[in-house]
């Protein structure tokens, strides 16, 4: 970026970080939004005020209308009706580009990057003719990242980033941007526990400089731990407005949220069967060299859930990829009911019962674009469940997807409604709503809740128990300890890309397990 523009944001940054929230116009003031899409009201006199110097949760269950509140707010979408202000000033955007210009940036929970361009690049990209060259934005990239502590590399491509690094890069260009009001959609679903702690920090570090910080999340410890107020959402409406965290506690924000008391649920109480699935000195390598999965071994066994916890990049992910037939091991057996399924095709793999839940539902499960029958169908075409390959019977599909919504509950679900333009709960609903069919007999679930609100992590929870409980063996690989110790009845630890050591879910403590992610025990 040329000097001039770097002073002007410079001294932006400055004179903002001068400012007292207390006394002051609020920064940000949504009143009476609604909004609807195909006639099916998403908004509807929502309500939302930001204040300068805070961290302000916005939370609510799935469909609730969070994100699509703050896409308002950013310009992604024109309100029906209702106001916005910025700052004390009304303001009408007609764009992403007028709210970025007002000092408002959204991070996504789908990223606004180009896979194939640098991280500088898309920086680049972003700030148009504020910034001189590629290299300069390079410049600009390792300062903040240097600044902020959330450095990534400027001369990496997206599409070789992990997730959180992409999540940097993405929090990284809202920033050089100018955003004086930070929106963080979901921003620690995608982050070990170490990372999500940095992340938080840093929006503390934010509204203490005179930032305004707008954090939409499920996970509840985050708004009583990091939040200075809260605004629940349910249905579309707000019916919690700006309250004080320090007044309320977890289970009243949970009862808003869904409205209703959260039943407990108990783990189920099942003896493990017959082996289902082997995995024996399984070594898969990575892109740039060596092993992401070096010599694991483990068992599933029927009507049992067997939870891997990790630090994420230890080889999980490969794990997964490898499972699915997208990459092909370097040495070692996946032996599925007595089968050697290494040299099969992922239809295969898949006729003798495999079913995969991927951490990216959009990148590797469903297609975005599709309908959500055409997605429930896509596992079932090969098979001539909807007619032969040259005439597709949709009333079938209809009929089926039809059935699939009553069964999961998907709120928001029509057959021929778009996947995109659902939750991110109800699409995952979607998405095991195709896996868990009668063929299942193993599941590999890669973080089958992340980024998903307390009812509906329930939800999701409860249909893997259930398919276990008819006689599933399930793997559940999850960073979230929380939902390794709640699911499984068997813990293992991934470090390294090796099994680091394994234990009865009863023996299973935070801080047992906490030692073998490390590696210090």
């Amino acid at each position: 970026m040329p000097n001039d523009d770097g002073a002007m944001m410079a001294g932006a940054a400055a004179s903002m970080a001068g400012r007292a929230p207390g006394g002051q116009a609020p920064a940000l003031v949504l009143k009476d939004i609604s909004k609807a899409f195909d006639g099916k009201p998403a908004l509807t006199g929502a309500g939302f005020e930001l204040r300068w110097g805070e961290v302000h949760a916005l939370v609510g269950e799935n469909g609730a209308g969070k994100s699509t509140l703050m896409n308002v707010a950013t310009g992604v979408y024109a309100a029906d009706s209702g106001s916005q202000s910025v700052d004390g000033s009304p303001v009408l955007l007609r764009g992403p580009a007028d709210a970025t210009a007002a000092g408002l940036g959204m991070v996504h929970q789908h990223f606004r990057l180009v896979a194939r361009f640098t991280v500088a690049e898309n920086v680049a990209l972003a700030l148009g003719s504020r910034v001189g060259s590629v290299s300069e934005a390079a410049r600009l990239v390792a300062a903040k990242g240097a600044e902020i502590g959330l450095g990534v590399d400027p001369g990496a491509v997206i599409a070789d980033l992990s997730i959180a690094e992409r999540q940097r890069a993405e929090i990284l260009k809202v920033l050089l941007l100018g955003a004086r009001i930070v929106i963080l959609d979901e921003p620690t679903a995608v982050l070990t526990e170490g990372e999500a702690d940095a992340l938080l920090s840093f929006t503390r570090q934010l509204a203490a400089q005179g930032h305004a910080v707008v954090l939409i999340t499920h996970k509840l410890r985050e708004v009583a731990a990091r939040a200075d107020r809260v605004t629940v959402m349910r249905q579309g409406r707000t019916v919690l407005a700006g309250i004080a965290t320090g007044s309320l506690d977890i289970d009243t924000i949970a009862a808003h949220a869904v409205g209703e008391d959260l039943a407990h649920i108990e783990r189920p109480q099942t003896v493990a069967g017959a082996e289902r699935l082997a995995i024996r000195d399984l070594k898969v390598g990575r892109p740039g060299g060596g092993m992401a999965v070096d010599g694991l071994t483990l068992t599933l066994r029927a009507g049992e859930i067997l939870g891997l916890a990790g630090v994420g990049g230890n080889g999980q992910q490969e794990l997964v990829d490898c499972l699915q037939a997208m990459v092909r091991p370097a040495s070692g057996r996946i032996v599925l009911e007595g089968q050697d399924i290494a040299p099969l095709s992922p239809r295969a793999r898949r006729r003798l019962g495999l079913r995969i839940i991927p951490s990216d539902r959009f990148a590797t499960g469903m297609v975005r674009e599709m309908s959500i029958a055409a997605n429930l169908a896509l596992t079932g075409i090969g098979e001539g469940r909807f007619g032969g390959p040259l005439w597709l019977r949709s009333d079938r599909m209809r009929a089926a997807a039809q059935a699939a919504i009553a069964r999961f509950d998907i709120h928001g679900a029509t057959p021929a409604r778009a996947a995109a333009l659902l939750s991110g709960g109800n699409a995952q609903k979607v998405l095991i709503a195709r896996e868990l069919d009668d063929g299942l007999r193993v599941l590999i679930a890669h973080s089958p809740a992340r980024g998903l609100d307390v009812k509906a992590t329930a939800a999701v929870h409860g249909f893997i128990r259930a398919a276990v409980e008819q006689g599933a063996a399930c793997l559940i690989i999850s960073e979230d300890l929380e939902e390794v110790l709640t699911l499984s009845h068997r813990v293992a630890v991934m470090n390294r890309g090796r099994i680091a050591g394994e234990m009865p879910a009863a023996d299973a403590t935070p801080e047992r397990l906490a030692s073998l992610m490390v590696g210090h025990a």
